[in-house]
């Protein structure tokens, strides 16, 4: 792999994190060049170690999925040697990534604090579910509950049934993307002089943000959000339909996409011009969405999709996750790689989904097995 797919190659980081959020800031710190090493305990590990089935040589998929390009290290924080350890890695580091709640490290000499008492250059990240301060702090912090306190349960769902929670861990995702943003934006500030810093990243938070125009409508009016199942609160048509044979999605985003839709169709729609504008379409949404309903079921879904590709109308089947994983495509663009674990089993992972001067940043090292690089990491930084 290039130097241009290894920008961080130089770059230190020590992972104090477990699940999902912070392991994942950290794992895309290792697959640009960062030297990552996973402190996890010695007796079970990361919690996603046992997250399953399905294992894959002794490993979990969900521990595959946020663990590659890294080391680890199995330590006891009450161990006096290890803990001495950790803090000479700590010092040695550039970035710790931590997500343990406000205060805890405090007993161990490794809250952030502390640590750039000893290191001022030091980037300390601390991944929480509601931050570290605010009436919230204190609590723990989990997807699924996340999901429901940020409001994103609420809109998700038909409008006459239950609220819903996103079928992955979306806010811890975003969590862990937030946290990788601002450990890069962080090292930018100090290679340019300008230190360390304390960076707290919070779920909850990052749930809010994430919903961009129903938050900021829900500033703006004082009104409630509410489900619309597969639709867009104010864009018509923009959600999944049936034709005869299977669903597919479909996402008019402007007018000039709607007209070329009516010409797809065949048939002029029962509004006329009072349907050709959007805000109109949003206001007579269930006239609208009866209508394409009916005309759609008559006709199977490869029609449709090879109609409105040919009219650059913007639509795609709703496919299964393992349609998906199993995409050509996803392998001519080296999104999916093969990878064999320490044990030699040989198994396909994901890369990150973009490309440095046309190369993508790849696996060098394999998910790790729990501890395997424990008497490295002691050798190194044991005293």
């Amino acid at each position: 792999m290039s130097a241009a797919a290894r920008p961080l190659e130089g770059v230190t980081v020590l992972d104090l994190s477990r699940v999902l959020a912070g392991p994942l800031a950290t794992m895309l710190r290792g697959d640009l060049g960062a030297t990552v090493w996973k402190v996890e305990r010695p007796d079970s590990g990361d919690e996603t170690r046992a997250w399953g089935p399905p294992f894959v040589g002794g490993m979990s998929a969900y521990y595959l999925s946020v663990n590659r390009n890294k080391h680890s290290a199995a330590l006891d924080f009450r161990d006096p040697a290890h803990l001495a350890a950790i803090r000479r890695a700590a010092r040695a580091a550039d970035v710790v990534v931590e997500n343990f709640l406000p205060g805890d490290l405090e007993r161990y000499g490794l809250d952030a604090a502390s640590l750039r008492r000893e290191h001022p250059d030091l980037v300390v990240c601390s991944v929480t579910g509601f931050g570290q301060s605010g009436p919230y702090a204190a609590l723990p912090g989990y997807d699924a509950v996340m999901q429901g306190f940020t409001g994103l349960q609420s809109i998700t769902g038909e409008a006459d049934g239950p609220p819903l929670k996103v079928g992955v861990a979306v806010v811890d995702v975003l969590a862990g993307m937030h946290a990788a943003s601002a450990i890069l934006a962080a090292l930018v500030g100090r290679f340019r002089g300008r230190g360390g810093a304390h960076l707290d990243v919070s779920l909850f938070e990052s749930g809010v943000h994430a919903l961009v125009n129903v938050s900021q409508s829900a500033l703006s009016t004082g009104e409630p959000a509410r489900r619309h199942g597969t639709a867009h609160p104010t864009i018509v048509p923009y959600q999944t339909f049936a034709a005869s044979d299977g669903s597919f999605v479909l996402a008019v985003g402007n007018d000039g996409q709607w007209e070329r839709l009516v010409g797809v169709l065949g048939t002029l729609p029962p509004g006329g011009d009072a349907w050709s504008r959007n805000p109109d379409r949003v206001l007579r949404r269930a006239d609208v969405i009866g209508w394409l309903t009916t005309v759609f079921a008559a006709r199977p879904r490869a029609e449709w999709l090879e109609r409105l590709a040919a009219a650059q109308v913007p639509a795609g089947p709703v496919r299964e996750v393992h349609e998906v994983m199993h995409d050509p495509a996803l392998r001519e663009r080296l999104l999916v790689r093969d990878v064999t674990l320490p044990g030699g089993t040989t198994t396909p992972l994901l890369s990150l989904p973009w490309r440095i001067d046309g190369e993508r940043p790849g696996v060098t090292l394999p998910p790790p097995e729990l501890g395997a690089q424990t008497d490295e990491f002691l050798a190194r930084f044991g005293g």
